[in-house]
Parts: C-alpha cells; sequence; structure tokens
C-alpha cells in the first residue's frame, strides 16, 4: 500500500532560500487520469527554480540573478511566464524515477520504467499554443520531492545504463539547448559562439552544436577550461576577452561567428553581437549577468542580424534529446549530488556556478 505522506522540498513563497521548507510529511501527489507517478530517484536543478523563488523574471528587478531576495518584485509577473504561481509549490523540473502508478489514460507499457520528465506542460489539443504553456516545478509540482505525478505526455521511457542523477540532468538543460540552435538554425558550416560554455545549459549547447557539425567557441573561466575541452569544443576563450575580435582571430582564424548562443546577457551582450558577420543568428534563454542590456541598431539592421528568445520549446525536442541520450550522442555534465534534504546548499552551490555542468538532488 502507498503511503499517505512523503519528503519534500516546498517553496512557501518568493524570497530567499529560507522560504525552502524540508517537509517530512507532505501528501503524497493524487494521480489524475492522464498522469503517471513516479518514484523520483534524482531530480536537477536550473535557473527557472532560483529565479522563481527570489522573483527575479519581474520586470521590477534590472540587476543579474543572485538567487538572493529582492527589495521589490512585482505581485503581477514573478514567474518565468509573466503571472503569478500558486504557493506552497514543489520545484524541480528535471527528475528521473521509476512510474509506480499509472492513471486511467496511461499507456500501460510505462508501469515500472525508469523515465525522465518534460517540463514543459501543454494544452495536448493546441500543443503548439506557447499561451497556454506551463512549466514543471512551476504551475505544477516538480520532482523535488519523494514521489511526482507527471501527465503520461510529459514523460519518455529511456533505456540507459546511465544512473538516476546523470539522467536527471539532461531535460531542462539539453532541451533548452536543443530549442536555442533550432531557433538559430545552427548546423554544419556554422561556427557557434557559447556564453556561459560551463554552466548546465553552455556546456549543452557545446555538445548539441557539435553533434550539428558546427565549429564551436565557448566562453568560460579558465578554471573551468579543462572540463568544457573533454567535450570537444574547437577553441577555449575566457569568460570576457577584452578583445574578442582579436581572441577569435587567433583561436580559429576569423573573427566573426555565424551563431551567438547567449544566457548571459549583462554588460557583455554588445560585444558578442558585434562579432555577428552579417546574416548572423542571435539566439537568447537567459540573463544571469543582467536583463538590461545596449544594442545599437545599426549593428542589428546593417548587418541583416536575425534575433531570436528560445523559451517554450517544439513537442518533438523532448523525444530528439531522448533518442540523443539512448544512442549514447551527448553525455552528462554531472557536477554534485546532494540529498533532498540539502537543498538549499545545492542551490547556493548552484548559485555560486564554481561547478561545471549540472547539480542534482536526490531523495
Amino acid at each position: 500500500m502507498m503511503a499517505e505522506t512523503m519528503r519534500a522540498m516546498v517553496l512557501t513563497g518568493h524570497g530567499g532560500l529560507e522560504k525552502l521548507k524540508y517537509r517530512t510529511d507532505w501528501p503524497m501527489p493524487e494521480v489524475g487520469a492522464d498522469d503517471v507517478l513516479i518514484k523520483v530517484g534524482a531530480c536537477g536543478l536550473n535557473n527557472t527554480d532560483v529565479n522563481t523563488r527570489s522573483g527575479w523574471y519581474s520586470k521590477a528587478v534590472t540587476e543579474a540573478t543572485t538567487g538572493g531576495a529582492y527589495d521589490t518584485v512585482d505581485s503581477e509577473d514573478p514567474s518565468w511566464g509573466g503571472a503569478p504561481i500558486t504557493f506552497p509549490r514543489i520545484q524541480g523540473a528535471d527528475a528521473c524515477g521509476e512510474v509506480v502508478a499509472l492513471g486511467a489514460n496511461a499507456d500501460p507499457s510505462l508501469m515500472g520504467k525508469r523515465v525522465i520528465t518534460d517540463a514543459w506542460l501543454r494544452d495536448w489539443s493546441a500543443p503548439m499554443d506557447y499561451s497556454k504553456t506551463g512549466y514543471f516545478g512551476s504551475e505544477r509540482d516538480g520532482g523535488f520531492a519523494e514521489y511526482a505525478t507527471a501527465d503520461r505526455r510529459n514523460v519518455a521511457a529511456i533505456n540507459s545504463p546511465l544512473s538516476d542523477a546523470e539522467l536527471a540532468t539532461f531535460s531542462c538543460s539539453y532541451t533548452t539547448g536543443e530549442g536555442m540552435l533550432s531557433r538559430a538554425n545552427a548546423g554544419a558550416g556554422d561556427v557557434v559562439l557559447v556564453t556561459g560554455a560551463s554552466g548546465g545549459v553552455g556546456s549543452a549547447v557545446i555538445q548539441l552544436a557539435k553533434r550539428r557539425g558546427a565549429t564551436v567557441v565557448a566562453l568560460a573561466s579558465e578554471a573551468k577550461h579543462a572540463d568544457l575541452a573533454a567535450l570537444g569544443v574547437d577553441a577555449l576563450l575566457p569568460r570576457a576577452p577584452a578583445n574578442l575580435r582579436a581572441a577569435l582571430r587567433e583561436s580559429i582564424g576569423r573573427d566573426t561567428v555565424s551563431v551567438v548562443a547567449d544566457i548571459v546577457g549583462g554588460d557583455y551582450f554588445g560585444t558578442v553581437i558585434d562579432v555577428l558577420e552579417r546574416g548572423g543568428r542571435y539566439t537568447c534563454s537567459g540573463a544571469i549577468a543582467g536583463p538590461i542590456v545596449e544594442l545599437d541598431l545599426r549593428t542589428f539592421y546593417l548587418r541583416d542580424l536575425t534575433f531570436t528568445g528560445s523559451t517554450v520549446i517544439e513537442p518533438h525536442i523532448f523525444r530528439d534529446v531522448a533518442g540523443y541520450i539512448e544512442r549514447g550522442e551527448i553525455r552528462p555534465m554531472l557536477a554534485a549530488t546532494y540529498p533532498l534534504a540539502d537543498l538549499r546548499e545545492a542551490q547556493q552551490a548552484f548559485i555560486d556556478k564554481k561547478h561545471t555542468g549540472n547539480i542534482v538532488v536526490t531523495p
């Protein structure tokens, strides 16, 4: 018989790490007709968890992501979707675990399978309607708990020798990275410049761009270059070279790139835009160094640049990434594993960004 309560880390409101409360008596989730119940083996951390907790998504906040509480957060737009969320909330988008119960409409073959979760909640009668999307761990309870429910269409069974902790590094970061590269139509013949390359998304973009046949230039602190070199990156540069054109010329023999995959933003934004070739593409899925940037519109229109924001992904991308995992075409970058009860410490380590890749918690 299934227990009536479980352990969970519960977010009680916007603010600092003190808003995360560890509970050992949290009610088990109810399994709806279209749900599966997952016994969580591991769940990865990501920036969405931090930014939602702190309220950084609010337009009232203009500074870099710090993971701390902000003096002013508008109550109307503190989440990724620009709308309030309901508390208490269990966060955690990147769950990996075993299916232990099925709703009436779920595929019976999923029972007992190890699965990973697709974080994008959709209206499945209109799955491409981005205005009707939600996020696992934001608009619905996620994986920072012993058990979690997910829509039957938001899981993929994975046949892989990788551990639960390793599999929990993929979903958010790698689907985000693949979404960015898809929006930018990156492929063979492109030179892709990756900012924030040592983080979960950045290290994913390196691998996914190489998989597409692109040349990859990574910007990251030099202490992390050895870790990134193992991913087959073509050139490694410091986080913010003073003369980016000269650094590119010295490393790859040209001073422009065709694609910028940016998750950093901040003061260096103008520098990376300036090295885009005519007809180049900029794709963005983050602004950890600050959301407010300066853009010379002459650079934008005179060079025929294309800018794409990338958040909600097309439904096939999650399935594509699951296939890459099973075929061994991408590898996990597991930086550290913490017990669920130590999620505050894990999130602080994530915020400090001394790691390469992803951090996960295990219940």
